[in-house]
This record gives C-alpha cells, structure tokens and sequence, in this order.
C-alpha cells in the first residue's frame, strides 16, 4: 500500500447523514454511534494526509425539485426525495464539521446516483493522479459505498473498505454486506488496520531514503 498511489475515498459524508438533525440522521445513528463511523473516516482521512496520500470527497446533491433524476423514483432515491434530503445550497448537503475538506484535498462533483463513478470524473481523477489503490468510506455500507466499490473492482483498482467508517440504516444491513459482499470485491479492514498498514509502508519508504 503506498501512499503515493492510494486514495481514500469519503462518500456523503453530509449533514443530512452525520449530523443531529439531518433529515436522514436518525436511521443511520445507530450503526454510527456504534462503528464510530465519523471519528473512524477523520482519523484515516488525517493518516492518508499524514502519509501524503490522496483524500477525495464525494458528495450527492440535487438541485430543488430534483430534476436531474426520474418524475416517478423508487427505491433509495424516493426516500431521499421523500426526506427532501441533500438539496444543494442547503445545510443538510453541505460536508459535516468533522470532515470539512483541508488543503490539497479533491471534492468530487456531479454524484447524483449510488455509484461514485456513475456521474462525475472520478474515475479520471484517480488515474490521472497515478492512484491504484482505492480506499472506500462513507454512506451507505450496503448502497452508494458497495456500488462503488463494485466499480472500483470492475474497473481495476484494488479495493479496500474500512468497515468501521461506514454507516447503514440498519445493523442487520450494515453487517450482512460487510459479511457477505464486501470481501468478494474488496479487502475489507478497520481502520486501525489500514492505518497501521499506510504507516508502516511511509515509514519503510522513509527509511530506504536515509530519512
């Protein structure tokens, strides 16, 4: 894992999910507060950083009225109109306190679907910046953070999800995806784990160099 070439990927993490009195807050706060799923993401966001890697935010937003997705939605984008959730402009959308992007981070634009690559450039950004390794965090484990995921296999990089800085409406969820389909398209790891790892790895890249 070298940090040169590794990215960590925060998906939505937004008021609307994180933060008391977001409009979806309260079904994702569960399996929050009982991952740790915020302080986890800060505390490999700072390591990423820390080891010079590559920090992407990806945020979803629709503008009023949500005219950029189908008249008759289903599935998770009708809770998300019904909820009146991630309106551009608006406090529910913006990124949380917590992880308000720093210099030299990358906010990815355009999310409008599950998948991170669906509708924005990230797939260009990670490759014109040489990265190969993938890191995945965010919202939902079992929804925009696994389609990802997918893609991120389908398309070649290899793929690592931390599995206690992702957050679901529902225990049960949350841990049949990380138990069943997590580790067939990525290697699945806490975040303790993943950051000893990058550390390790800068450490013995600073050494080969006399530092």
């Amino acid at each position: 894992m070298k940090p040169e070439s590794t990215a960590l990927v925060l998906i939505e993490f937004q008021n609307d999910f994180t933060t008391p009195g977001g409009t979806l807050h309260d079904a994702v706060k569960q399996v929050m507060d009982e991952t740790g799923t915020v302080p986890h993401a800060v505390q490999a966001a700072d390591a990423m950083r820390e080891a010079g890697g590559a920090v992407l935010h990806v945020p979803i937003s629709f503008a009023p009225g949500y005219g950029e997705i189908t008249r008759n939605p289903y599935g998770i984008l009708a809770g998300v109109v019904d909820s009146t959730s991630f309106v551009r402009g608006e406090w529910g959308a913006e990124i949380c306190e917590d992880l308000t992007p720093k210099d030299g981070d990358i906010t990815i634009e355009g999310k409008r679907g599950l998948d991170a690559f669906g509708s924005t450039n990230l797939d260009f950004v990670l490759r014109s910046k040489g990265i190969d390794t993938v890191v995945l965090a965010g919202f939902l484990t079992n929804c925009c953070v696994e389609s990802t995921m997918r893609s991120a296999y389908e398309k070649g990089f290899e793929v690592i999800t931390l599995t206690d800085a992702v957050g679901a409406t529902s225990p049960e969820e949350h841990a049949n995806a990380i138990a069943y389909d997590y580790p067939m398209f990525s290697k699945p790891m806490t975040t303790e784990a993943f950051v000893e790892a990058l550390t390790a790895e800068k450490e013995l890249a600073d050494s080969s160099r006399g530092y």
